[in-house]
């Protein structure tokens, strides 16, 4: 999404350059085609980073806490235990 508004603006800043685009199609397209799919690689490198440290902080810790949880013998999820003690 971010990949198509930055785009769209910038070719709304290039209008002077439509009497060329045939020319600058022929001998600039794999490079404009590369520079936008390493654009749109890097955006999803750094989206994903941030989706990452905002949805899974401290994952960890919370996973070991329910671990903890449900090896002792008084939990509240006793199904879970008792699969648990079944699998061991």
């Amino acid at each position: 999404m971010v990949l198509l508004v930055l785009a769209g603006e910038i070719l709304a800043e290039l209008t002077f350059l439509a009497p060329y685009k045939r020319l600058i199609f022929t001998r600039y397209l794999w490079f404009i085609v590369g520079a936008l799919l390493l654009l749109f690689l890097n955006l999803f490198a750094l989206f994903y980073g941030v989706a990452r440290r905002l949805f899974l902080k401290d994952t960890g810790r919370k996973l070991a806490h329910v671990d903890r949880q449900l090896h002792t013998t008084d939990t509240i999820v006793r199904d879970l235990s008792d699969r648990l003690a079944e699998e061991e």
